[in-house]
């Protein structure tokens, strides 16, 4: 899990996962399952809402740039979509952070963090060796 602008990017094994992902890998955990479903449903809500909101603010500035007569009263609707889907947006990050967090607390530590070290050959002025990261 690793913060981003906007939200969480979310990756398993250097893989990165989407919602529809985290959904299916947390499904044997009942608890982190409930919360990271609320966060699908919220997700799409908020992408819904936050898209047609977006729509409607740049139907009336495309109309205005192209030299128009612009219906402001879409543009205003439009925000107030907007303004409404980013709390949602915010509440769909906290639960999913919730379930990542939880699902991740109920795995066993040693199955998860198996030992995989990576060696790379290195060298400088005085000669070359082997480094083992772990």
């Amino acid at each position: 899990m690793e913060k981003v602008f906007g939200g969480y990017k979310y990756s398993q094994d250097g893989n990165l996962m989407t919602m529809k992902d985290l959904v299916k890998t947390m499904a044997s955990n009942q608890e982190a399952f409930e919360l990271i479903k609320k966060a699908q449903s919220n997700n799409t809500l908020a992408s819904i809402i936050g898209f047609a909101g977006g729509g409607l603010i740049g139907w009336p500035i495309g109309t205005a740039a192209g030299g128009g007569d612009a219906n402001w009263a879409l543009a205003g609707i439009g925000a107030g979509l907007v303004a409404i889907a980013i709390p949602i947006s915010s509440r769909v990050n906290k639960n999913a952070k919730s379930a990542v967090e939880l699902y991740n607390a109920s795995l066993n530590t040693t199955s998860y963090n198996s030992f995989k070290p990576k060696f790379k050959i290195i060298g400088n002025r005085t000669g070359i060796g082997l480094c083992m990261n772990f």
